[in-house]
């Protein structure tokens, strides 16, 4: 589909463009989402304890402006534009010269690419623009619980109602309503069961209930089929990067590696792959 006449390749690039707008919005909800959440957590607890919510400056998604966290400057839009701000920059606060992190860019970068992937398979049309979701959904996700170890229910639970809808409404192609239901369904019981199993054998927790709403996303996503493929490959991504990170002494303390960027990586592989594919590259 043609986009003010333009070509499929244009349209392609313009999505892509829009990718690296939204994954900079992305790095901000990173960021912020946890924190967001541990000062409702504190004003909750301080109301139970019937103690008045201690004050603090307004902070959500849109308010304060960005700004440098070693010195305070705050990040003007010449210097708040994906990746070429990063470029001109060097990579460093425009006062203070402080590093600024190399994620932030490639996460604008992942976020553009996959945009444009889902523009160059399904063209301009309702399906790129689930998918499109889809992707800024399991990019923040995958990253906030690297970073915190927290799989939030803001992020996980719209996004697994997303799938469904999706599929109500037939903007997923490939997957129809009740298999998807049905992948949201057996995504969520089959790792609440392996993680009671666990706990009753170990008397420790081996994952998060966020976990279990993620696979559920993904199953009502790519439907119930896909859920032995994604499993299998998140295990063996979870694999390489936990014995690398062991080799490496990356590993945390408690050698705790958090499981949903390994549910994520299988989630963009069945995206670009197709969840079948998963199973001719393991090997099954």
């Amino acid at each position: 589909m043609d986009f003010m006449g333009f070509s499929p390749a244009v349209n392609v690039a313009l999505v892509g463009l829009l990718g690296l707008l939204i994954g900079s919005f992305l790095n901000v909800v990173i960021y912020r989402l946890p924190k967001m959440m541990e000062r409702q957590w504190a004003d909750e607890c301080a109301e139970l304890a019937g103690k008045e919510p201690e004050p603090a400056e307004k902070f959500n998604l849109m308010v304060p402006r960005s700004r440098c966290a070693s010195c305070g400057h705050v990040i003007a839009w010449h210097e708040n534009i994906p990746v070429l701000s990063y470029l001109w920059l060097r990579g460093k606060c425009g006062a203070c010269a402080t590093p600024y992190s190399l994620r932030y860019p490639l996460v604008e970068m992942a976020t553009g690419t996959l945009f444009a992937f889902c523009a160059w398979r399904w063209g301009l049309s309702l399906t790129t623009l689930v998918w499109c979701g889809f992707s800024a959904a399991l990019v923040a996700l995958a990253m906030i619980d690297w970073d915190t170890t927290l799989l939030p229910d803001d992020i996980t639970l719209p996004l697994l109602w997303a799938g469904l809808v999706a599929a109500a409404l037939q903007w997923n192609p490939n997957v129809n309503l009740p298999t998807a239901l049905w992948g949201a369904v057996a995504g969520y019981l089959s790792l609440w069961s392996v993680y009671w199993a666990f706990k009753l054998v170990t008397g420790k927790e081996g994952m998060g209930y966020g976990d279990f709403k993620l696979f559920a996303a993904l199953g009502a996503w790519f439907g119930w089929p896909a859920l032995v493929p994604i499993i299998l490959m998140a295990s063996v991504i979870g694999a390489i990067i936990g014995i690398g990170m062991k080799f490496s002494s990356g590993l945390r303390e408690g050698g705790y590696i958090p499981f949903g960027p390994f549910l994520a990586g299988a989630g963009f592989t069945a995206l670009v792959f197709g969840p079948q594919s998963i199973l001719h590259f393991i090997g099954l």
